[in-house]
Order: C-alpha cells, then sequence, then structure tokens
C-alpha cells in the first residue's frame, strides 16, 4: 500500500527566544496567541480587528511580530502578512525584518529578495507596504490568514478597510484577524480613536458599527512605556526625552493620549458645530456640485446649497465610490440629482481634463470630462490651487456674525465628515496637507468652496435692531452682486429661451 503523505506538523513555540512583558501577553491573549507561555493550544480572538495603542516605547511592534510568528508555527501552511506604509520602515536598525532576524534565525528560512520568511510548516511571514494609497491593491490577489499593520496610524482608513477583505483563513483550524500597532497621531488618528478608543473599555470587545448597518467586534489594548521595563532599564533617558516634547506630542507619544492630536490641519473642525441634521433645501437656494475623480482611489460628489440671505454653504449630500467608471459616475450623478431641479455647476479635479483617465469609457482624444458635458451637466474645472484652497476651507470652518460656521455638512456626508478632521499637515511643506491622508471629500469640499466668494467679503449690515442681545438672528449682506444673483439672472433668461442647465 502505498505510504501516506506525512502532513506538517506544528512547530513548538517554546523555541522562540523572547522577554515577554505583562501588557505584551495581554495583547498576544486578545489575538488568541498566548498559549506558548500560557499553557494550552491556540484559541479564538477576542475580536476581528485588535489595536494595541498608546505611548512610544511600550513594546507594541515586538508584540506584533512575536503574534505572527507563533501564528505561523501554530498554524501549519498560513499565511501572515506584517505591514508597515513604506518598505524602509521595514528595513534598518529597530526595524521588523532585521527583528525578525534575532527571533527566527535558525527557525525558518529568509528570502531576501521575496522579503519573507518560511517555516518548516509551510507557513509564511510576508513583510509587506503600501506607500500609495491606491498601492494596496496589489494585494488584491493575495490571502493573509492574520494582518499585522504597524503604525497603523500611518495608513488611511480606505487602506486599513481594503486590506480586511484580503483577510480570510486559508488553512484549517485558524480564525483570521486583524491587528494593529500604533502610537496616537498621523493621518489615521480620528478613525483609530473613533472605531477603538471611544467606543467601549480598554481590553473589553466591543461591537462597532464600521459602515451603516454593518457591525465589526474591535478591541483596544493599551500600551504605555512604564509597561516595557526592559526599555526602561536599558535606555533610561528615553523617558526624558519624550518629557522634554511639546505638550501635544509629549501627551501623544509618551502618555499615549488619544484626545491630542499633533499635526491636525484643521483644528477648528469641531462634528457639534460644523454638522447638522438634514433638513429639506428650500426651492430658492443655489445648488452646486463638486467632484475629486477616482477610479482604483475613491471618487468622492457632494452636493452644496447656498443659504441666500448669509451665503452659508451647506454640503447636503455625498457619493463615495470605487471603481466607476466616468459614464457610470455621470449617469449616477444625474439619478441622484433628479429631483434637485438646477444644478448650477459641478467644479471637478482638473486631471478629468486630461486624456482618457482609467477605465474611460471616452471615444479617442476625449477627456474624462467631456462623458459628462455630453449629458448636459455644466461640469467646470476646479481652482487646484492647494495652499490657497486649505486656507478657504479653514475659512469657511469659522464663524459667522450668527456665532455659526459659514460651513455646516448634513451628518449624512459621512465620508467627508470622518476624513476632514482627520488632515494632517505636510512634513515637507507645512502649509499644506499631507498627501498620504484620505482626502477625497476633503478635496471636493475645497473645489466648492473656491468656487465661492471668502467669508470675509461677505460683510453683514446689522442694524441696531439687529445687535446681539436682542434675540434676532436674521441678517442680510451688502455686497457685490454675488454668483448666485448672477445664475439667477442667468436662470430667468434662459426660462425665458426654454433651456435649463440639466435636462432631465
Amino acid at each position: 500500500m502505498p505510504t501516506a503523505a506525512k502532513q506538517p506538523q506544528p512547530q513548538k513555540p517554546q523555541q522562540i527566544t523572547w522577554k515577554k512583558q505583562p501588557k505584551q501577553i495581554d495583547f498576544l491573549r486578545s489575538c488568541g496567541l498566548s498559549h506558548p507561555f500560557e499553557g494550552g493550544k491556540p484559541k479564538k480572538p477576542q475580536a476581528r480587528v485588535i489595536l494595541f495603542g498608546g505611548s512610544a516605547g511600550g513594546g507594541k511592534s515586538d508584540a506584533l511580530l512575536v503574534a505572527g510568528i507563533i501564528a505561523a508555527v501554530s498554524f501549519p501552511g498560513a499565511n501572515i502578512g506584517y505591514f508597515r506604509r513604506e518598505y524602509p520602515q521595514l528595513e534598518g536598525p529597530g526595524g521588523a525584518i532585521m527583528r525578525s532576524h534575532d527571533l527566527l534565525t535558525g527557525l525558518a528560512k529568509y528570502n531576501g529578495s521575496l522579503r519573507r520568511w518560511k517555516f518548516a510548516n509551510g507557513s509564511i511571514l510576508q513583510f509587506c507596504h503600501s506607500k500609495n494609497e491606491t498601492d494596496i491593491y496589489s494585494y488584491q490577489s493575495q490571502q493573509f490568514d492574520v494582518v499585522l499593520i504597524d503604525e497603523s496610524t500611518h495608513f488611511s482608513r480606505f487602506q486599513v478597510r481594503y486590506l480586511l477583505t484580503r483577510n480570510r483563513a486559508t488553512v484549517k483550524g485558524i480564525t483570521p484577524f486583524m491587528a494593529l500597532a500604533s502610537n496616537p497621531g498621523n493621518i489615521g488618528h480620528g478613525w483609530h480613536k473613533q472605531e477603538f478608543i471611544d467606543v467601549g473599555v480598554p481590553g473589553q470587545p466591543v461591537d462597532v458599527e464600521v459602515e451603516p448597518g454593518r457591525v465589526e467586534t474591535h478591541l483596544f489594548i493599551p500600551s504605555r512605556l512604564q509597561d516595557n521595563q526592559i526599555l526602561e532599564q536599558r535606555d533610561p533617558g528615553y523617558r526624558a526625552t519624550l518629557e522634554s516634547q511639546p505638550e501635544e506630542i509629549r501627551r501623544a507619544l509618551l502618555d499615549g493620549d488619544w484626545d491630542v492630536f499633533a499635526g491636525q490641519y484643521f483644528k477648528a473642525f469641531r462634528r457639534d458645530l460644523h454638522s447638522v441634521d438634514p433638513f429639506p433645501i428650500p426651492d430658492d437656494w443655489t445648488r452646486f456640485a463638486s467632484m475629486d475623480w477616482g477610479y482604483a482611489a475613491p471618487c468622492a460628489v457632494h452636493w452644496h446649497a447656498v443659504e441666500p440671505s448669509s451665503y452659508r454653504v451647506y454640503t447636503y449630500r455625498e457619493m463615495y465610490v470605487t471603481q466607476m467608471r466616468p459614464a457610470e459616475v455621470a449617469e449616477r450623478f444625474l439619478e441622484i440629482s433628479r429631483d434637485d431641479g438646477r444644478i448650477a455647476y459641478l467644479k471637478a479635479s482638473p486631471d478629468m481634463w486630461q486624456e482618457r483617465g482609467l477605465a474611460s469609457d471616452a471615444e479617442a482624444g476625449e477627456s474624462i470630462a467631456d462623458e459628462f458635458s455630453s449629458r448636459g451637466i455644466l461640469i467646470e474645472m476646479a481652482d487646484n490651487r492647494r495652499v490657497i484652497g486649505w486656507t478657504r476651507v479653514r475659512e469657511y470652518l469659522s464663524l459667522m456674525p450668527d456665532e455659526k460656521p459659514a460651513w455646516q455638512c448634513f451628518t449624512t456626508c459621512d465620508n467627508l465628515l470622518r476624513t476632514l478632521p482627520e488632515l494632517v499637515h505636510d512634513e515637507r511643506n507645512v502649509e499644506d496637507v499631507d498627501g498620504n491622508c484620505e482626502d477625497h471629500a476633503p478635496e471636493s469640499l475645497r473645489y466648492a468652496l473656491m468656487s465661492r466668494p471668502k467669508p470675509a467679503d461677505l460683510t453683514p449690515i446689522i442694524p441696531a435692531a439687529l445687535q446681539p442681545g436682542t434675540g434676532i438672528k436674521e441678517f442680510h449682506f451688502d455686497r457685490e452682486m454675488t454668483r448666485e444673483q448672477m445664475l439667477r439672472d442667468e436662470f430667468e433668461d434662459m426660462e425665458d429661451e426654454g433651456k435649463t442647465f440639466f435636462d432631465f
């Protein structure tokens, strides 16, 4: 009789030489991977996504790497992905690749060209990166039983959510999960805080609504410098270095405080002030739209209305899609706008006027913008000056004489309200936004507000009867003819001729 093929057996994780610490064991326990130190077998992870986060020097990165190693030796044939935003962050002193050689030499074989460890039981630990947001699609055909993301606040939420689609079981017995490790701050600070810090008690799993109607179990394991006594003893001056930093950096890196956000671009943004519950838009308000084009990256479209007495801008609708061709986006835009009456204009990113973009349906020589204009949409190239545009957004976040901001957004525009406060300063050009941010919806807003006058140009005349303390909040503006007035004149002329901007 033929001899049955010998099945690969789990390796003994006790072969790993690693000095554990209590908080690291808490994290491994939450992943179901503390058995090499506490006995027994692997258990199911306590949550779908686990965040091990807090101050610098808490031993997070080391614990994340060890979790990957334990999963590899415990589940024969498993695929483990260890991610950093950029490849140089994986290499060099303190990087995960060099540290993995300290832990795995003699236990597995390393392939430098593929940047992966191959274990005797067939498991693979792969080092990965995604510098640009759309680089994440290079993992479209890959599957990881466990996804580990170090310094996860350096990633956009879009990237992390996409990697979750690659996180599925490839071997029997394993429960897929994702583990994140990070300090407070950077471009992903906002969504980390919303989905892990503010939603429950540290150390206890909590159900979080990650998309409308879709719930996912999250778990936050806090980490502090004092939890890493090995580092404190080896480098006692490290604490003094953190203590000497400016307050925001010190509170984030030393105290692991998620209520501070060093580098936040729009510090004036407040959700309770800049968001409003939806209300019916009056027919006499001017409506316009804006778009930041994207195919692989999100395409963000927003609808806006201008209140005629104060010229306050309300963003009242959002479309946020990926992998839709220009013709499909244009048709959906028309369909969604059908009950809006006149949309005065659509301000769109200048790249739409280039020759055929990704997945364009246009004929040779036509641009993406032509797909919209051919359907009767009045599409205009947006003013794409970045620093001036972000300054305009900041001006619209400021208060008007009625103590409300010049721009407000309906609470239904989830992606704009999520990503606008997450923008951070570019380290190379502090006046600009970091290009690694998930900035598609804010870019759309920037295009919209650059088509509007500065709020400071809208000088109110407030009679004595309307001064503060009278209880009367209504006022009007005395200025040159506004774009709305000019558009209304054009509308009236077009109505006389039987024309409209959109012929539905």
